[in-house]
């Protein structure tokens, strides 16, 4: 029942986030974003280790989608701030990634070969139901070949780094600053 409440959470996160985007009610998308991590932080064994792999996966997200608007691969809506920056919906949508990275995406942790092909498929097909949705322009099949590389690259990583830092699943996970002996 955590996994599908986890991945529920996730689908409001989401299209608060885009049709936040879309309607330009952007802020109100990153609320019920921030809403849905306060729940899963609720709910997590230790805060610390989660609130480090959601904000290395900010980061690692942060950095694939900046890149992805500073070569104009996918232009956004309603950024939130400058357009010259990552919007910050699209920050929420990387926090709330990080939310079920460790609940309902678990089960896909030490299975490779499916996340890139996850990342690979999920990732551009996400980007491209936004644009459906009208929150982001993917410009050209470039966008889509380094969308799909992208995800398909990042997508495993953030899965060793859940094992990493597991705050919901393992109340006896070290944290970087404790003797790992």
């Amino acid at each position: 029942m955590k996994r599908l409440i986890n991945f529920i959470l996730f689908q409001v996160s989401w299209f608060s986030c885009v049709l936040g985007a879309t309607n330009n009610l952007t802020w109100l998308g990153v609320l019920v974003t921030f809403m849905v991590i306060f729940w899963h932080l609720y709910q997590s064994k230790i805060i610390q280790p989660e609130l480090m792999l959601m904000f290395t996966v900010l980061v690692i997200g942060g950095l694939f989608d900046q890149a992805l608007l500073a070569t104009d691969l996918v232009q956004y809506v309603n950024h939130g701030w400058s357009s010259a920056v990552v919007p910050v919906w699209i920050l929420a949508l990387w926090l709330a990634f990080a939310s079920i990275l460790s609940v309902s995406l678990r089960w896909m942790r030490s299975k490779y070969l499916l996340a890139v092909t996850f990342g690979a498929i999920g990732g551009p097909l996400a980007y491209l139901g936004a644009e459906k949705l009208g929150a982001v322009t993917l410009n050209g099949t470039n966008a889509m070949l380094t969308l799909s590389i992208g995800w398909a690259v990042i997508t495993p990583i953030l899965f060793v780094l859940s094992k990493h830092f597991d705050g919901v699943g393992n109340a006896n996970v070290a944290l970087p600053c404790q003797d790992r002996s």
